[in-house]
């Protein structure tokens, strides 16, 4: 079986029913998901991790959002809830879901990673931010209704977060784009 398929299957039905029922009716693969997971995957091949462990915790990372399960705060744990009964109805080895729920549980930062799979899915989550900078001016400019003054400040204080909660390995890597980034969009 292809367990990576057949996650990405699930997964993609939920967004459909996500994105049909949510008032913002918000397109977690286009605008967020497959930036994770290609993210994610680079960092697995650069640092030799188990590159399925990787995929399906980067597809299942913020299931509890797609699911309106539970809060934001929380969705790490309900998501790790959900991709343990997932994953064991798909009959994936137990070892192995064990491995994707750490994934999905210590997405948050890669302060958390207790191996080098989360860490490829919490540092894939962080780039993909920086991935798809026009979500960002959406959340301070629309859903957030900043000024440009306000706006210009909190993306400043968000990019630099996100920089922070970079592995010290990811960090040395994506340096000189975090630097890009952060002269264009927050220059003043």
């Amino acid at each position: 079986m292809d367990y990576v398929k057949e996650v990405e299957n699930y997964v993609m039905d939920r967004i459909k029913w996500h994105k049909e029922t949510a008032d913002d009716h918000f397109d977690f693969w286009n605008e967020h998901i497959k930036y994770v997971y290609t993210e994610a995957i680079k960092l697995a091949e650069k640092y030799n991790a188990d590159s399925e462990i990787v995929k399906i915790g980067a597809l299942l990372h913020d299931i509890a959002l797609i699911n309106k399960v539970g809060t934001k705060v929380d969705h790490h744990i309900n998501g790790a809830k959900i991709a343990a009964e997932v994953l064991t109805k798909l009959q994936y080895p137990h070892n192995r879901i064990q491995r994707v729920v750490g994934c999905v549980y210590n997405h948050r930062s890669s302060k958390n990673a207790t191996n080098i799979d989360e860490l490829c899915v919490a540092d894939g989550d962080i780039l993909a931010h920086f991935d798809n900078i026009p979500m960002l001016f959406d959340i301070m400019f629309n859903v957030r209704g900043m000024q440009l003054a306000e706006g210009r400040e909190e993306m400043k204080k968000y990019i630099e977060k996100d920089y922070n909660d970079l592995s010290d390995r990811t960090k040395k890597v994506f340096k000189d784009r975090y630097e890009v980034i952060k002269d264009v969009l927050i220059a003043k």
